[in-house]
Formats: structure tokens, C-alpha cells, sequence
């Protein structure tokens, strides 16, 4: 009777250690790399307890949130950097500026697929609308949040960051401008708003729509964005440290010029006055507009109104007063543009063209 040597019995189960690392290894490799930078947020919020609506947001960091979403890792290799730790009511231009450089910066390497951001959802469409407009990479950049802080009951950070994961190392969603995850939808920076202080699907796209969904990282698109990325970017940062500064003044019933000669007094450079229906105003504060255009401030008609564009030279004489429509654009929105159209000192034409466009 020949017996196997007892090396061979030994190795066998070595080898398919060895093999199984091997697998593990070059799958490994072949996942894409997704950077993760977080801004802090109800994402990273935790509260004292799983079923109380009080919270303090961003008291987790990076890495917190990428270990409590393990399953992410079968999507991307991930890394996570900590870029502010703020809720977004306190979002500043210096982290916009901050925030682009970096991603920026990240999308440039080359291995490196896409960028997810989390975000508070507070002012996650104005962070959304600027980095769509000054970013250079055609690459995914996602902005993800939640609405029920990590220590709530069924809290939605989990999934939305998985979900993000998903879309940002997706190569179908090159190209698409930077895009917004939240509640199984992908959203489109220039149309996304927040419609509800609470729910989950707080986010919606009233004037065009989804661009697509994303169920358990599976992900379909159906729509277009209103503007392709394109490189290099509409507005490049260059050597920019700070922004101008624009207000917004909500029109009312009764309402008088007052606030709007306030901002300009206190050196708002741009105004945008969140009209009401069309944008429009009363006299009153028509004429403080005007005032202030002529004085040199930008100013620009939008509409407190969720759904619908903000029409030119309909029942205001924009072209007489030297005003700007902002089309498509949200009151919030429009501020970010009219700050980088400032940047820019274009006259009232191109302004308007601006609005037309993005």
C-alpha cells in the first residue's frame, strides 16, 4: 500500500487558503474606489434616544459612517474624509470652496471612480447647485443624507449612503452632472428641493422630474439632466477665496421696499427676491429693485412658489429695469448662480442667458 506523503495531505488545505486570498484579492482590485467626504449633518447625528425627534447633528465622523454600512464595501473600495463637521444651516461658502477643491482634487486620481458627499438636508440643494456649476471631473460626484439621525429607529441613512455608494461607482452616471441620492431616488442638482421639514421622501424634482431611482444599489435611469457635465467646468474656481454677497428677500402681501434697501446698505452686491406667483412683487418693492439695479446690484426675480419657471417681461418690464427672470431656478438656487455670475462681472444679458441655460 503506497501512502500519500504527508506533505501533500498538508498542502491541500494551504493551497486553497492561498487561492481563496487570491480570489478575495483580485476581486478586491476589481471593485471601483469611491471617496467619501463628509460635511457632518443628520447623517452623523445621534440623539439620547431611538424614538425622540431631538438630535445634535454631526457628532459622527467618517469613518463611523462607512463601518456602520459594511455591505457598501461589496460595492467600492471606499475612503472617507472628514471635510467639515457642521449641520448644514451652518454651510458656508468657504466649505463650498473647501468642498470643490477637494473633490476636485480626488476625481483627478485615477483610480478613483466617484465622490459621495454626506450632507445635512437643509441646504444639501444649494451645496448640490454650486458644486454642479464649478466642478471640473466628469466623474460621479452624489450627494447623500438622511432625515432620522444614525441613532434613530428605522433611521434612512443606512440605505441612502448605500444607495449613494451605488451611483457614484457606477460609470452610467458619468457625465450626468452632480446627482442627489436620498429615499431609493437620483435627482438632478438643478431641479432637487427639500418639500417637507420631516418625511423621508422629502426630496422631490417638481419641474422636470427623477432622473432615475436606485433599489438596493440597483439602478435605472430614466431621465436627462437640464445640463451635461462638461470639462472644463461653467464657472472654474481658479484662484477664487470667497464669494460675493447676495440676499434673499421673500416677498408678502403689504410689503414695502424696506428689507430690500436693507441688503443693498448692508453691501449685497446681488439680490434675488423670492417672489410671489411669477415672481413678481408690489409696487413698492418693484421700485426698491429697481433702485438698487441701477445702483449696480445684480438682481433677480424668482418665485416662492415650488413648481414652474419665472417667465421675462411678463407682468414685469425686466428689460426696462434692468432685471433678471430666473427661469427654472428656486430663490436658494438662484443666489448660487448669481454669486458666480458675479465672479464673472457679466452685464445683465449674459446674466439672464446664464439663467436660461443652467
Amino acid at each position: 500500500m503506497v501512502r500519500p506523503a504527508r506533505a501533500s495531505l498538508v498542502s491541500l488545505p494551504f493551497v486553497a487558503a492561498l487561492l481563496a486570498l487570491d480570489i478575495v484579492a483580485a476581486l478586491a482590485q476589481s471593485r471601483p474606489t469611491v471617496v467619501v467626504l463628509a460635511t457632518g449633518g443628520t447623517i452623523a447625528g445621534a440623539g439620547d434616544t431611538a424614538t425622540g425627534a431631538a438630535y445634535a447633528s454631526a457628532r459622527l465622523g467618517v469613518d463611523r459612517l462607512i463601518a456602520a454600512v459594511p455591505q457598501a464595501a461589496t460595492l467600492a473600495t471606499l475612503r472617507g474624509e472628514q471635510v467639515a463637521s457642521v449641520g448644514s444651516q451652518d454651510m458656508s461658502d468657504a466649505i463650498w470652496l473647501a468642498l470643490a477643491r477637494r473633490i476636485d482634487a480626488v476625481l483627478a486620481e485615477a483610480d478613483v471612480a466617484g465622490v459621495v458627499v454626506t450632507h445635512g438636508t437643509d441646504t444639501l440643494e444649494e451645496t448640490a447647485c454650486f458644486l454642479d456649476l464649478v466642478l471640473a471631473s466628469r466623474k460621479p460626484v452624489v450627494l447623500t443624507a438622511a432625515m432620522r439621525p444614525a441613532t434613530a429607529l428605522s433611521a434612512d441613512g443606512p440605505l441612502n449612503f448605500y444607495n449613494a455608494v451605488a451611483v457614484a461607482a457606477s460609470p452610467a452616471s458619468a457625465g450626468r452632472g452632480v446627482l442627489v441620492v436620498m429615499n431609493d431616488e437620483i435627482h438632478g442638482a438643478p431641479g432637487v428641493t427639500k418639500s417637507s421639514t420631516t418625511a423621508v421622501d422629502t426630496f422631490v424634482s417638481p419641474t422636470r422630474g427623477l432622473l432615475g431611482t436606485v433599489t438596493y444599489g440597483a439602478i435605472e435611469f430614466f431621465g436627462e439632466p437640464r445640463r451635461r457635465a462638461t470639462s472644463p467646468p461653467p464657472f472654474p474656481l481658479g484662484d477664487v477665496t470667497s464669494l460675493p454677497r447676495v440676499d434673499i428677500v421673500y416677498a408678502h402681501a403689504g410689503m414695502d421696499g424696506a428689507l430690500i434697501d436693507a441688503a443693498v446698505a448692508a453691501g449685497a452686491r446681488g439680490l434675488v427676491v423670492a417672489g410671489v406667483g411669477n415672481g413678481n412683487m408690489s409696487a413698492a418693492a418693484l421700485e426698491a429693485l429697481a433702485r438698487a439695479a441701477r445702483r449696480g446690484v445684480l438682481c433677480v426675480r424668482a418665485s416662492r412658489v415650488q413648481h414652474g419657471a419665472v417667465a421675462r417681461n411678463v407682468e414685469v418690464d425686466d428689460d426696462g429695469l434692468g432685471l433678471v427672470a430666473s427661469d427654472e431656478l428656486n430663490p436658494q438656487k438662484a443666489r448660487v448662480l448669481l454669486k458666480l455670475a458675479l465672479l464673472a462681472r457679466l452685464p445683465v444679458a449674459d446674466v439672464q442667458r446664464l439663467f436660461a441655460t443652467y
